[in-house]
């Protein structure tokens, strides 16, 4: 049955982060790595119903990374069209809040983190929209 108004449904919510620490190379951002897809990206994931963005945001990196992390500024978002439909990201900058070990709830999901200077995240991130919130949130030093 067709609907006549669009609703929050009709639109896949996402929440993720740019996770930066502090290292002898300077400022570093986490970078995943996805085997399904074969791609780079910055952690990210879906809300569960009810669920505040700010808080997917925390959850989905943590599960993604297992990194502990702290939420800081808002950082951005962009909009994309998936195979599902309409797909709308929100991130927010997030500081590693304890040890920098990679632990993935879900190694299948995410099997690798690397940390990257700004540089060589633009260079490494696979889609331009995620470049395009770091471009835009963080701008190169």
């Amino acid at each position: 049955m067709a609907r006549d108004d669009a609703s929050r449904s009709d639109v896949i919510l996402a929440a993720g982060g740019l996770v930066w620490r502090d290292s002898p190379r300077g400022r570093e951002l986490a970078v995943v790595h996805r085997p399904r897809y074969d791609d780079w990206t910055l952690p990210k994931g879906k809300l569960e119903p009810g669920e505040r963005w700010q808080d997917a945001a925390r959850r989905e990196v943590e599960e993604e990374t297992g990194l502990q992390v702290k939420l800081e500024s808002f950082a951005g978002g962009c909009s994309y069209l998936t195979r599902r439909g309409p797909k709308a990201v929100l991130y927010w900058h997030m500081r590693v809040d304890g040890k920098f070990r990679f632990a993935p709830h879900d190694p299948s999901e995410i099997d690798a983190l690397e940390w990257l200077t700004f540089d060589e995240a633009m260079a490494r991130l696979t889609y331009d929209r995620e470049r395009r919130v770091l471009a835009e949130s963080a701008p190169a030093p």
